[in-house]
């Protein structure tokens, strides 16, 4: 009897679901790095924008504030035949995806959201692949960044630096006072995220484009890159002996607290601020890396969307569809730190930080000035980042002993992997 009522049970829950009776709730699946307390905040934005769908978020988080832990988790879940329904990707990674055919093809809503005429250029590069849109991005950081904590510059009695030497007497009179110059975190990404920096305030535009986005040996090998590395050097005699391994958000925490001068890091370091009570242009100064004005190195955060089954399918484009919400985005880029992707996105609600960072933006784009990150994924392809990662850090870290050195490893490095 007790066989026959459950078959019975069995057979009603098969006809139930086969009429569209009885369903489970769609859900959406995401992967991400997104673990800092600004970043999940900001997250819970669209959590929440999708739950009000009737969409489950199923969170996959993975710590790691360059995702490198988080490509290798995608890429056994691929491996299996189960990917999520989106992932978090930084630039060249998302092309390597597509290349391999795992990606989902969003060209029908991206013609209706008009996506061509609202997301820049050299962003686009890595929301398609060919003649398909394969990704949302979501935002828009730039790397080439200084955060100060105002009380301390008040207390040694400096004003941001728009110079070289300026930032180095600064670092001067910061450490002359006891106090920490520089927070920074000992992981490659971290490393590689200053020398964005000083690539471009060495060489400039023109030449940061040649070296490490065109990789010309030339560039790459010059007395401008020796110089380059002469400044990381000088860099690193400001920052603590406790600097190896540390997150970048723990560094922020030191700006925070007052415990170090500056941080040199992407405009994600806003979103701990915020978290922290503290407001921008006031209690921490924004300003681009000195003798970079103009330029902008950005990353973009996109989530790529995955081949999946006809029955995720529809809350994948749902999901899609909310991160390209200019509402979304506009809220989104408040709390995260970052600028919306959508350049039709107004700056209303946005603090002075965020204000400078849509205007600096919008004139890198318009002045063709607005270039990929080596640093985030964004300037050369993953295995001649490596390379480079491995030759900036250490070089950061003494292993590498003089500049010259460093240049024909550097150069040696570029040619090998590609």
């Amino acid at each position: 009897m007790r066989k026959m009522v459950l078959t019975a049970v069995g057979a009603l829950l098969t006809t139930l679901t086969a009429a569209g009776g009885l369903r489970a709730a769609p859900e959406v699946e995401v992967l991400h790095w997104w673990t800092s307390g600004g970043e999940a905040a900001a997250l819970n934005i669209l959590k929440k924008d999708l739950e009000s769908k009737g969409i489950t978020w199923k969170d996959m988080p993975i710590a790691g504030g360059g995702g490198t832990q988080a490509m290798t988790v995608l890429r056994a879940r691929v491996s299996s035949g189960n990917p999520p329904v989106a992932v978090q990707m930084l630039g060249f990674d998302i092309l390597d995806w597509a290349e391999q055919g795992a990606v989902s093809d969003l060209n029908e809503l991206a013609a209706a959201g008009g996506w061509d005429k609202v997301i820049p250029a050299p962003l686009q590069k890595f929301s398609r692949f060919g003649d398909k849109w394969i990704a949302a991005p979501v935002n828009a950081h730039s790397t080439n960044w200084i955060w100060g904590n105002k009380a301390v510059f008040d207390k040694v009695g400096i004003s941001q630096p728009t110079t070289w030497d300026e930032l180095i007497a600064s670092l001067d009179k910061i450490k002359a006072a006891g106090i920490i110059p520089l927070a920074h975190g000992g992981q490659p990404w971290q490393d590689a995220t200053l020398f964005d920096s000083v690539v471009l305030t060495t060489g400039g535009g023109d030449f940061y484009k040649k070296a490490l986005i065109d990789l010309d040996a030339g560039a790459l090998g010059s007395d401008t890159m020796k110089t380059v590395f002469d400044r990381m050097a000088k860099l690193r005699s400001y920052v603590d002996p406790n600097f190896p391994g540390r997150d970048w958000n723990l560094a922020s925490a030191m700006v925070i607290k007052g415990e170090a001068g500056m941080q040199i890091m992407g405009d994600w370091a806003k979103g701990e601020f915020v978290a922290a009570g503290k407001k921008p242009g006031t209690d921490v100064l924004c300003f681009r890396f000195p003798g970079t004005q103009g330029n902008v190195t950005f990353n973009t955060d996109q989530f790529v969307m995955f081949k999946v089954g006809a029955d995720r399918r529809p809350a994948q484009l749902e999901l899609a569809k909310a991160i390209m919400s200019p509402a979304f985005q506009a809220s989104f880029s408040v709390i995260k730190g970052s600028v919306p992707a959508r350049s039709d996105v107004p700056d209303t609600g946005f603090d002075d930080c965020g204000k400078k960072a849509m205007k600096d933006l919008k004139e890198a784009a318009a002045n063709n000035r607005l270039m990929g990150s080596l640093a985030h994924r964004h300037a050369a392809p993953a295995s001649v980042m490596n390379a480079m990662y491995d030759v900036i850090t250490n070089h950061f870290n003494g292993g590498i002993k003089s500049s010259d050195d460093a240049v024909k490893r550097l150069v040696a490095a570029v040619k090998a992997a590609r």
